[in-house]
């Protein structure tokens, strides 16, 4: 079932439907007037943590995710907040990949944390009350204001 409620969508945690999560995201930074830069950064940011959350955190069993969107720091920030109740993860912690190593000589996998640091200004997590996780991503909406990488 999918819920929406203003600036929140929430739907199940299968990948069919982290396209609808991506629509929402880029339905509210366009509609926030994001530069297609920036909200194209938040989508790619938000499809790699939701479909994360999905295979790693609830690794087949039921559950949901939840997003939200607002403009805020006086229109400067667009923060799009992912919520779910998986077992706990902080990407955060995550080590920086060994980007040396050429693409066809790693293991699979392992990029979508970097893509989330590299498409995001910055990216905050904390543990949710009563179990889970809540990711924040942060991207400005300055043209040129992007971190250096």
């Amino acid at each position: 079932m999918t819920t929406t409620a203003g600036n929140r969508l929430r739907v199940p945690a299968e990948l069919g439907r982290v396209a609808d999560l991506r629509q929402f995201v880029r339905s509210a930074a366009g509609a926030a007037g994001a530069p297609v830069e920036c909200l194209e950064d938040l989508v790619q940011a938000v499809d790699e943590a939701a479909t994360n959350a999905i295979i790693h955190g609830y690794r087949g069993e039921p559950g949901w995710l939840e997003v939200r969107a607002a403009v805020e720091g006086d229109g400067g920030e667009f923060v799009v907040t992912l919520e779910d109740a998986a077992p706990s993860f902080d990407p955060t912690s995550c080590p920086e990949p060994d980007l040396t190593i050429p693409p066809m000589a790693r293991k699979p996998g392992g990029m979508g944390v970097h893509l989330i640091r590299e498409s995001t200004d910055r990216m905050t997590y904390r543990p949710r009350p009563g179990g889970g996780n809540i990711l924040t991503l942060v991207r400005s909406m300055r043209p040129g204001s992007m971190k250096e990488g």
